[in-house]
């Protein structure tokens, strides 16, 4: 959330903010073009909420059951990273299912725990893993409830084979649509000539 919209939920000004941020009692967050930003964790944390009670999760999925290996190394590898970091793990979600698929049923799940204000953070080892498209969306509402999505970009578990499967997908997809759309486009042709005769 912007400084103005944070301020306005405190009842402090702007101003406020900055010096917080210059003191380091509430550090803001910067965007890439330098402009302050903050996150629901940072309201909380304002307004001295715990979220000790708030869950970290590993959340590692694969497209296909085939590949129960791949999800294994995903899940261990993550486990070693957030061990090395002295991070406690509340939960380890395992999902089979396209990255284009926005049915799968664990991973609303989770999204349901983030905006029930659950999640504190989300281990993930590629973007791909959680989302193929509009990641920094999804980052950014997650965000938004005080869920940070932490990338640990290990690319070696975001197999390419995968991403030839999503683009085959995608053509198939579109090719259906515009066998649907001719069909149709015959059916408005036949129909308007059928009623010419009539008329």
């Amino acid at each position: 959330m912007k400084p103005k919209e944070l301020g306005e939920r405190l009842g402090v000004s702007v101003k406020t903010l900055q010096k917080w941020d210059r003191q380091g009692k509430l550090p803001a967050k910067r965007t890439v073009t330098n402009r302050r930003y903050y996150t629901e964790a940072d309201y909380l944390k304002a307004i001295e909420k715990p979220t000790a009670n708030r869950q970290n999760v590993i959340y590692a999925r694969v497209s296909t059951a085939i590949q129960q290996d791949a999800l294994r190394d995903q899940v261990k590898f993550l486990q070693q990273y957030v061990n090395a970091k002295g991070i406690i793990v509340d939960q380890v979600v395992t999902d089979i299912g396209s990255d284009l698929n926005y049915k799968r049923k664990k991973w609303n799940r989770l999204l349901d725990e983030v905006m029930q204000s659950k999640i504190n953070q989300i281990y993930i080892a590629y973007p791909d893993r959680f989302i193929r498209f509009g990641f920094d969306w999804f980052r950014q509402i997650c965000a938004k409830f005080g869920t940070e999505i932490v990338v640990v970009n290990n690319e070696q578990l975001s197999p390419e084979a995968e991403v030839v499967q999503d683009l085959i997908l995608i053509i198939h997809v579109f090719s259906s649509r515009v066998g649907g759309l001719r069909k149709y486009e015959k059916k408005v042709s036949d129909d308007h000539g059928l009623n010419h005769l009539q008329s």
